[in-house]
Order: structure tokens, then sequence, then C-alpha cells
């Protein structure tokens, strides 16, 4: 046993402080675990790290995870206490991740950093990273010791001894003994709730962790919580040790979901007819349900539109029959250009043919899945879990604030608070972005309670003490005004904070490069002779962390290698670890007077991700960003319902999340991709001059879409199922059929082994033969990360909708999800680094079927159009309040560079695999006229441009499109505007949009179409001919420069050369009103019709011209120079125009005497 001891002790030797140990330095070991070996290395403090013992008291500890392998296994001490709880070193484990930075990559290894503070503010909430807590008692230590879900010291022996993780895990490896008392660990009274689980909860809102059987996976634990709640026997496994679902079914007498397996009988009376009792007793209701357009609405606009569609027929007949022989030119043109239009017209109108309205039943959601029941007795949530995607790039030109506040409006977010995670994703690594998130978990500990105990809407700090109504409407509580001062105090200083970081980091930074300067030279100093000549000291300056280490991201001040924005390793950080599965009642807080004794204190998980980026590799943009998401999301919490939001966009409406799940969970919700919610904007001008709200869009093209197989995913506000994103077909309509079948090739195989392999993948009752698959095609597609590929089954169950009716096919027995989630370990988030690491996607499917797509700078658009490709459907959510509201860019400049992109994102794929013309036959016709339109609505922009500059062609020669203006041509002008006007009334009705958004809409689509969808065109082109890469300009979240106005930004004039042609347009139509009226005026002969007919286009164009020239002309009573320059040139030119037209009297010549130079 003295060997046994000593080899243990020399593998987990304690690091001493150099006033302790010998003045040497020293790297140890520092642990195995079940998941694998993590190797510790010590160095001294800052100092040391340059050889200088200034300030040895300060250490830098890192941690290297080293997958078990035959070789490096965990030793069994069988002297070990047998009553020690397991749960012990769960909390230990999770203690351990979420005060630790992991970070790694690309040929580097995986280092656990522990982190002793992570902002430099205090931090009090005990689940974020860096809370204050006890020191270990332990002789040379002093590290923080373990702490619950409270912030209380998890103290593991009787004695009360308290002992860090480091310390406990070095014990239960050598002896099992505690250091305080010298006696085997035993389970304490604070525990003993988690070794009796089946037992009565105690008084105490102890969190209760369960017990896994030694030896199963990750997998297997997860898939373990599938089995109805109504049994106590324990899961079975095949002699492969894979999880045998038929088995479990035969033993158990389990249920998969009605009409797919036989119910369990309990007695003759809970069955009738063979159904549950619950069917039996209380009608099914449903979820959702659809809101049909009333009919008296719905069929005059269907017949408008074939009545249009048949006067454009002959309108175009005749205008080829009757042809200009005084103007060919001119007559081609315009008939060319308005066969373009009919066809985009009609390419724009048919996919309204059939719009929907839908509503959901929160009631009913809550009755089903969080109510008391046989499956559920103790009424815990049964809904699935949501991991929400939040992604930010530059922390310049999108505030950490405005990041910062959407991540508390989703903390504060009406979910069941176990079943929610939160994942940023920060594709720039910055430090900036680090700490306010940090700052924001903190300030998350007094914010979201407040939400909760008040019904505070919307739980946007930041939009909620800026509103303009009254904030003490519908409020009972007397506390309310008390706790509204008290926050709005508080969220003060946290702005104060977040606005000071970028100063705090840099004099924290300047300050550590001093010190490394001072010591530098004390070193050189210490090391030359005295007559050698001294060289300057030189050494990098980096960027530093709160906790005085360097900053594994890009240093602000120096372009170091492996410190840059597009050279640095893989971060994460879990700022706040997963909540306890049993609500947490606060306390009231005497100090500051703020009472939660009634309140949930829990806060969802929190991560912050910042993807590994290397120099030689394609990181793909955003698209790249969300699917490193989603790969680390599916080892660490591994939600089935992936939302997605950009950093400026919020959760409006806390139920949001419940609305979407309505349609996910409603029968048939298993063939639903994802469910998009229409995007609203704040810090819009009253006018909205540039159609930023974009409603006709929304309201009127995104319902008629749902109508048909779904609305298009728009790139944010978008709830997706996660089986969808990993590139699976839908169930088919057969009940029989099974996503992962359709999706990869089958392979008949006699080998019962094989057999139970893939048993696990299968649905419910399919044939064994029929249901194999080849699973060895999952690395190929999805990577080598065992984890991700044992979550991808977990997710497609527990997304399934729940079998309370015979007609839910493969549904999920009630009940299946109320088992807590696993809690973090090591090996799990180094897994998570792995799987970002910029290496990762060689060689596999990602971007190209799996994920977001690759490709296009409008990935939204593809991987939506991907998913209704291969059958999936997908749902338009409308929400009596506006589910998320984000801002838009009010400048006229922004706002062209965004369409810009836009519109390049559609020419890419039109000229792409992805073009609707080459989908398959699983896409709905009408769905993929609407793709095909996405496509080709850019180069309307051509035939548009050329169709503007006609009125003042037709002005300049004296002609028209027309040889005369007779009754034929004006008859089918008049009934095409009627029907068109016509048509737009009744979208009104039908939509709820108001006629000046749809007009400002119509002025925005002619600015645009002359502007940035020109531009977009060109670009596509010079990509697919030349293969000049577009490059991605993101849009700016900030606010504008002058704080006493807040749409300043709306008046500011930003030269750009999107901007030329419709100058140019208004320019070249208001000298041709001001030629054509002389001409006629003057002519011996005047042709008043076509003067009429050519002043009348002209004044068309510029009608919808005239929100671009009111942004050329800025503020009122602030003018630019460049409109007086404008004036100035026009009545030159048109004085000139005058003199030529109408020479003086007395000179026969025309102008006069004046002759151009």
């Amino acid at each position: 046993m003295v060997s046994k001891h000593a080899l243990r002790t020399s593998w987990s030797a304690r690091i001493l402080p150099p006033n302790v140990a010998t003045g040497k330095q020293t790297a140890t070991i520092g642990r195995r675990s079940k998941s694998g070996r993590h190797i510790s290395s010590s160095r001294n403090g800052l100092d040391d790290e340059l050889g200088s013992a200034a300030s040895s008291k300060e250490f830098l500890s890192y941690h290297v995870y080293i997958p078990p392998t035959p070789d490096n296994q965990l030793p069994v001490d069988p002297d070990a206490s047998p009553d020690l709880d397991p749960s012990i070193s769960a909390r230990v484990e999770e203690q351990y991740v979420s005060n630790s930075l992991f970070t790694g990559g690309f040929n580097s290894v995986t280092r656990a950093q522990l982190m002793n503070k992570v902002i430099d503010s205090e931090t009090t909430h005990p689940q974020m990273a860096g809370a204050k807590g006890s020191s270990c008692a332990t002789h040379g230590c002093g590290t923080r010791v373990m702490s619950d879900e409270r912030g209380n010291d998890i103290l593991p022996c009787e004695c009360d001894y308290k002992i860090c993780r480091d310390c406990f895990v070095q014990g239960l490896k050598t002896n099992a003994t505690c250091p305080g008392c010298k006696e085997p660990y035993k389970a304490t009274e604070n525990n003993e709730s988690s070794v009796n689980r089946n037992q009565d909860p105690p008084a105490s809102p102890q969190r209760s962790l369960p017990t896994t059987p030694a030896g199963m996976s990750r997998m297997e634990r997860r898939l373990s919580r599938v089995k109805s709640m109504n049994y106590s026997m324990s899961l079975t496994r095949s002699k492969t040790e894979i999880f045998d679902h038929n088995r479990w079914l035969f033993e158990t007498k389990g249920t998969y979901g009605y009409g797919n397996a036989i119910w369990p009988k309990h007695n003759d009376d809970d069955i009738e007819a063979g159904q549950p009792a619950e069917l039996v007793t209380k009608p099914w209701r449903p979820l959702t349900r659809i809101l049909k357009i009333p009919a008296a609405v719905l069929s005059p606009y269907r017949l408008l539109i074939f009545i249009r569609m048949a006067v454009l027929g002959f309108f175009l007949a005749w205008r080829i029959e009757h042809k200009n022989p005084d103007a060919i030119w001119l007559w081609g043109m315009s008939v060319v250009c308005e066969i373009w239009f009919a066809f985009s017209w009609l390419l724009d109108q048919l996919p309204k043919l059939s719009p929907i309205n839908r509503a959901t039943d929160l009631l009913v959601l809550k009755e089903k899945f969080e109510s008391p029941s046989p499956a559920n007795p103790a009424g815990k949530s049964d809904l699935p879990g949501i991991d929400v995607f939040v992604s930010t790039a530059d922390p310049e030109k999108e505030p950490p604030l405005v990041t910062a506040n959407t991540i508390l409006s989703i903390l504060a977010a009406d979910y069941p608070v176990e079943k929610l995670a939160c994942y940023v994703s920060d594709d720039g690594g910055a430090l900036l972005t680090f700490e306010a998130m940090a700052e924001a978990a903190s300030f998350a500990n007094i914010w979201v309670p407040f939400c909760r105990k008040h019904g505070i809407e919307p739980r946007n700090p930041d939009s909620y003490f800026n509103l303009k109504r009254d904030p003490y409407k519908n409020k009972v509580r007397s506390d309310f005004v008390k706790d509204r001062r008290r926050l709005k105090r508080e969220y003060g200083e946290f702005k104060v904070r977040i606005n000071g970081l970028p100063d705090s980091i840099r004099r924290r930074s300047d300050a550590y490069h001093a010190r490394e300067e001072i010591s530098a030279m004390k070193r050189q100093q210490e090391a030359a002779y005295a007559d050698d000549p001294k060289e300057p000291v030189k050494i990098q300056k980096a960027t530093w962390m709160a906790d005085g280490t360097h900053w594994p991201g890009p240093w602000i001040d120096s372009a170091a290698p492996e410190h840059s924005r597009g050279d640095h390793a893989g971060i994460i950080q879990v700022m706040l670890k997963s909540p306890s599965d049993e609500p947490l009642l606060g306390s009231k807080d005497e100090t500051k007077s703020f009472d939660l004794s009634e309140i949930d204190i829990r806060l969802p998980l929190l991560v912050y991700v910042s993807r590994e980026k290397r120099p030689g590799y394609d990181h793909n943009k955003k698209a790249g960003a969300m699917n490193a998401l989603v790969r680390a999301s599916a080892v660490m919490s591994n939600g089935p319902f992936i939302l997605n939001l950009d950093c400026d966009h919020y959760v409006y409406n806390s139920q949001a999340l419940r609305e979407g799940m309505c349609f996910m969970m409603d029968g048939g919700g298993d063939r639903i991709c994802y469910v998009q919610f229409p995007q609203r904007f704040e810090g819009i001008d009253p006018s909205d001059r540039y159609a930023n709200h974009n409603t006709v869009f929304f309201d009127v093209n995104m319902r008629a879409l749902d109508g048909l197989q779904g609305p298009v995913y728009v790139g944010t506000g978008c709830l997706f199922r996660r089986l969808a994103l990993y590139g699976f077909d839908p169930p088919r309509e057969d009940p029989r059929g099974s996503c992962f079948s359709a999706c990869f090739r089958r392979k008949k195989k006699s080998n019962s082994t094989s057999a139970e392999e893939t048993r696990a993948l299968r649905m419910t009752d399919e044939d064994e033969e029929d249901s194999m698959m080849n699973l060895s095609t999952f690395p190929k597609k999805f990577g080598n990360s065992n984890i991700l590929l044992d979550s991808i089954p977990v997710a497609e169950f527990q997304g399934r909708p729940l079998a309370d009716h015979p007609a839910v096919k493969n549904g999920r027995p009630p009940g299946a999800l109320v088992a807590p989630r696993d809690l973090l370990d090591a090996s799990t988030v180094a897994e998570a680094i792995s799987v970002i690491s910029c290496w990762y996607e060689d060689k596999t499917e990602w971007g190209q079927r799996v994920g977001w797509i690759y490709g296009s700078v409008t990935e939204d658009v593809v991987t939506g159009y991907r998913m209704h490709n291969r059958g999936w459907r997908s749902v338009y959510c409308v929400t009596k309040r506006d589910a998320f509201r984000g801002t838009a860019p009010i400048n006229l400049t922004d706002r062209l560079h965004q369409v810009l992109r836009w519109a390049t994102g559609s020419v890419e794929i039109f000229f792409s695999r992805n073009n609707a013309l080459v989908s398959s036959t699983r896409l709905n016709f009408l769905q993929r006229i609407a793709y095909l339109n996405v496509g080709i609505y850019p180069f309307t922009s051509i035939f548009l441009i050329v169709y503007c500059f006609l009125p003042a062609l037709s002005l300049f020669s004296g002609q028209f499109i027309v040889q005369t203006l007779n009754v034929t041509f004006l008859a089918y002008l008049l009934v095409i505007t009627i029907t068109l006007c016509s048509l737009a009334v009744l979208e009104i009705k039908w939509s709820g949009i108001e006629l000046e958004e749809w007009w400002r809409n119509e002025q925005f689509w002619l600015i645009g179409g002359t502007s940035a969808h020109f531009a977009a065109v060109l670009q596509g082109l010079l990509k697919v001919m030349a293969g000049i890469e577009i490059s991605f300009t993101l849009t700016s979240k900030s606010a504008g420069d002058e704080e006493d106005d807040d749409y300043a930004e709306l008046y500011a004039v930003k030269w750009t050369s999107l901007m030329i042609p419709p100058v140019t347009i208004m320019m070249v139509n208001l000298i041709g009103i001001a030629v054509g009226v002389s001409r006629t005026i003057y002519s011996p002969a005047p042709q008043w019709s076509k003067l009429v007919g050519g002043v009348f286009f002209s004044l068309w164009v510029l009608a919808h011209l005239y929100p671009f020239a009111k942004g050329l002309m800025g503020r009122r009573g602030r003018t630019p120079t460049i409109v007086f320059v404008w004036s100035g040139l026009i009545a030159i030119t048109i004085s000139l125009l005058w003199v030529a037209i109408n020479p003086p009297a007395g000179n026969s010549q025309i102008g006069g005497s004046f002759t151009f130079p």
C-alpha cells in the first residue's frame, strides 16, 4: 500500500509557493478522471514568466486534457470510502468548469485556465464564473472552495473542513481521507438527499443531483431520460453496450407514442378502448390553429390577380403589334422593359394566392407540458431545451452595451430556466466583448429576478427604462416603485461600467506592460557587465485580463503571432453555469431592501464562445461562426431547438419562445424545420423615409408564403429544429418513415451486432432489415467528435412532439424530459474547444449540406432554401406583442449598403446550384417561384434604369413610346393602374399594413432598384466571370453622433457611388421636362399629347425618388453645400436651353449670338 500511495502522490503532487517549496520552479501533473487525464502545469506569476521573483506569490495555472487510452486509465483505490456521495464529484467538476477559461485549437493543446476573477467589479451570483467564496484550508493552497447553487460552501466531510476542488480530487486519488479530521469521506446531511432521490424531497431547497450508473457514456446518460416516469425499472442495455430501445420497450412496457407502441396497462380502470386514461377523460386540444383570411377579401384578391394577368397579356400583345415607326428605338426599349416588368410582377404575385394567419394557445402548452399528470406527478417542465445563439463580430460597429442588453433579455425570457442556454459568438475575439458579457451576467443577478417578480415587459433594460408610456400601469405590488428606482440606478452604474471598459482594459494593460518592462530592465542590469553597452528593452505589448493573465484572443495594441484578428486560439468561458433543476427561491436583502423571497433566482446557462482562427483558413464569416456554435452547443447542452438572434435583436415578448414551441410541439410539428418570427425595428424615423420597417415583405409576402411551404429564413429571429440543421430529411408521410433513414442510404445487413449498433437511431417500430443505415458515414458528414455524433439521436428524440393523440406519429411519451440535464465537466468543454477549431470542418459536409450553408453573403436564404428543398416546412409566427425587436440603419448610405449586400447574395444564388430552377420535386411549385424571384429580382434594376430614362429621352426627342395617345392605350393604362391599386387595398386589408407603408415600399423599390440592385448585378457578374470576391460590409449598430437627436443619422449625408444613378436620373428628367415644355410652347405645331405623356412619366419617376432627394438635402436649416452647387448647375443649364430655344428678337439664329464653346 505504501508503494501505491507513493505512486499516486508523485502522480498528483501539490504545487507549493516558493516560500514553502524549494526555490526552483516545478511543473506537476494535476489529476486523472473517468473522462480522461488532466495535466496541470504551474509556474510563478507574471514576473516569473519573465524570470523575475518580484511577485512570487501569484500563480498562473493551466490544464491540459489527454483522452483516456489503454495506458492512461483512472487508478481505482480499493480503500476509497464507499459512502462518499457521487454527486460531490459532479459538483466539483462543474465548479471547476465554471471558473476556468478554456482555450485551444489547431496544433495546440487544450488548456483550462482557472480564473480567480473575470471582471474587476464584484460578482455575487453563485452561478457566475469568479463568484466570491471561502478559501481552502489546505496549507499552501488558498484557492476558492467548492460552492452550491446558492453560493454556500460544499463541505464533503462531517468535520466541515473547507477544501477546494483540486485538494479534494487529490485526496480522493490518494487515500480518500479528509485532511482535517483524517477520517474517510462520508456523505453529509447536505447531500443525503441526492443519494435518496426516490424519497420525498427535503424541506431545504438544496439541489438533488442524480446519480448515474458507472460506466455509462454521456449519450447513454442522456438517453436514460427518455424513460417514462411511471416506471422505476432502470434502463437495459444490450450485450454490445448499446442502449436497446426494443428491449427497453418490452421489459418496461414503455411507450414511444400512441400508434407506435402498445400503451401499458396499469389496471382496467385506467384504460378504455386501449387508450390512456388522460386521453379518455379530456379531449385533445391542439396548440395552434390556422386563421383563414375572410373569403370576402381573399376571393376578390385572387380574382383581381388573374384579371390583371389577362390585361397585361392583352396590353403587351397590343404594344408589340402597334409599333411606333417614328421612334422605333424608343418603342423597342419600352416594350422589352414592360415585358420584363410583367414577368417580375408575376413572380412576385403568384406566391401570394394563399395567405394565412396563425394563432397559438399558451394555456394548452402549459397544461400539456407543465401541469401535473400521471407521467409527471411533480408538474415539472416537460418542454424541450432551447439553445439561443447571439452573434457579434466587431465591438466598434456593434457596441457591447447593445449586445449586453440582448443577453439580458434572453436570460429573463419566460421559459424554463433549466431548459434554456445562451451562447454568445464573438467572432472578433475581443476582450471588450468578453468583459461586457461578464458584466451582463453579473447584472442579471438582480435584473432577471426583478423582471420575474413584477412581470416586466420588455425585458431589455435599456428599452424598458426608455419607454414613453406610464411604467406604473397595471403594477399592483407595493414595492414596485422602490425596486424600479433601485434597478434604474443599478442599470445606470452598469452602463457606466460597460462604457468605461475600453479605458479600463487599456489602463490595465499599460500597467502590466510597464511592470514587465521594469522587470526586464532589472534582469538586464543583473545579467549585464558594467562595461557592456546596454541595449534597449523591447517587450511586445499584450492585452491583460482582470485576473492578471494574457488574453488568449487578439491583442489591442499589437498584432502578435496567435493574438491577432485572424490568428488566435479558440476560447470558451462558462459565464453562468447550468442551474439546478429545482426552483431556487431568493431571500430578502436587508441591506438593499430587495425582497426576492418568493422569486426564483436561477439564471440560464450562459457561455462565451470565440472560435479559433488561423491564417490560410476560410472562416466563412457569419455562417462559419454559427456552425461553430451549433457544434459547441451540441456538445455542452444539446438543445433540440436553436434560436438565433443578431446582437441588436432582443426579446421584446418574454413568451415568444413558448409561442414558437407551440408549432414545434403540435401535431405534425416534427416536419417543421424552423419557425420564423417577423423582424420589427426601433429607432426608425416616424415617416419611415427609406422603408426600414419593410412591412410589405414581413406582413404580406411572408404571410403568403406561410400558406405554401413556409416563409424564407431571414437571418435572425428564427427558431430552428437542430435535426434540420444537421441536413436530415423530414419524417416521411408514412409513419414508419425515419428522418435518419431518409437522409442516409440504407444498407441491409444480416449481422445481429450491426443491428444492435444502429438500433439507437431507429424510429419506433420499423422492420429491422429495412431500418439499418450506414453509420460509418457520420464522421465524414459531421466530423470525428464522438460526443457530437452521440448527441444527434438524443436531439432527434427530444425534439419530437408529445404522443398524446393517435394522430401524432413519431412522438415521445409524456414526462420524458423532466429529468435534469448533465452537469458540465472538463472533458466536455475540452471537446467543445475541439469542435470550434479551424480544422474541424476539413473533409466534412459542414457548410455544404450540414449547418448554415457557405458560399453566399446571404447564407440565411440559402440555408432555408436547402431545408425546403429537402421537403421540410416552415411556419411564420406573428405574435400579438412583437416577439423580437432590433435596430435598422436610418441613414441613406447605410441603408443602400445593406440593400446592396442582400441583392448581391441574391445574384450569387442565381448563379449557383441553389437556383430554384434546379430544385428538387419536394419543393412546392409556388414556393419554387418565390425562391426563383429571390434570385431574379436584382436583374430588374437593368430594365428599371432604362425605363426611368425613357421619359427624358422622349421629351428630348419629341417622340413617345407610342405613336399617338389613343383611347386603347389610355384604357389599358387605366385598367392596369386600377387593378394595381385595388390589389394594394386588398393586401392592406388582409395583412394589416397601412397605405403609407405600401407607398414607402414602392418608393424605395425604385430607389434601391436604380442604385444598390444595379451595383449588385455588376458585382455578381464580376465574381462569376472574373472570380473577383465580394467584400462583406458589417452593418453598423451604433447610434448617431448627436446625443440630443434620436434621428441624427437620418440627416447625415455620406456620399457613395451608389447615389450616382439616381442623381443622374433625377437631373436628366428635370432637364427633359424643361426642354419638352419649352419646345412644345414655341413649336409652330405643338404635339401636346406626346408632351403630356413624357411629363407624366417623368413626374412618376421623380415622385418615387422624392425620399432620395430629401435625403441628399440633409437636415432642415443645414442644407449641404453640394445642394447649392447642383441648384446652380441646373439653373444655368435651363437658362442656356431657354436662350437656345427662344432666341432674342431680331435674330433668327438659334440662340441668338450665343454659341457654345
